[in-house]
């Protein structure tokens, strides 16, 4: 019964969810925003950092995913977000944790079912796969998601896996 803890990167305001995954049950255990505000930078990245190490030591996740960064038109707003994506990955691997990678399209299409989903979609559809009684914060949601899609993941390479065909082992990195 892994725990996921999944990530939405962002320099001012990062979302995690954190989901336990058993067989086909998925059960909610926590998420929330990291938020840094306007400071500098560098301070910013160490918040993201330690708050993500806080995390991982409460709550022993044993898979990380988190959201590829995608070109934005501002070039200055992409490289804070790689900033704070860098972060994220190195407070994962720091904590020993392997970094599983999926784009905003493959985390709409595994939880919404449509790859080009809204954000009040993957609000409502994180709630109902999750039985929340409310809907998360939206940084939170899409964190929760991308833990959803990398479960996904992985039980359609266990379904793969038991039908004969091979899983690829080490690491999963979906492009």
């Amino acid at each position: 019964m892994p725990i996921i803890l999944g990530v939405d990167p962002g320099s001012r305001i990062t979302g995690y969810g954190i989901i336990r995954v058993e067989g086909r049950h998925t059960e909610y255990i926590d998420s929330g925003c990291i938020r840094v505000g306007e400071k500098p930078m560098a301070e910013r990245l160490r918040v993201i950092f330690q708050s993500l190490v806080t995390l991982i030591a409460e709550f022993r996740p044993e898979e990380f995913a988190i959201e590829q960064v995608f070109m934005a038109r501002n070039p200055d707003s992409a490289l804070k977000l790689g900033q704070a994506r860098g972060a994220a990955i190195v407070a994962a691997a720091t904590s020993g944790l392997e970094v599983h990678e999926y784009s905003a399209r493959q985390v709409k299409q595994a939880v919404v079912g449509s790859g080009g989903a809204e954000k009040a979609q993957v609000q409502h559809m994180v709630q109902v796969l999750l039985s929340l009684s409310r809907k998360p914060q939206e940084d939170a949601a899409d964190a929760l998601a991308i833990a959803l899609c990398h479960a996904h993941m992985n039980q359609s390479l266990l379904r793969v896996a038991g039908q004969g065909g091979k899983a690829r082992s080490g690491r999963m990195r979906q492009q």
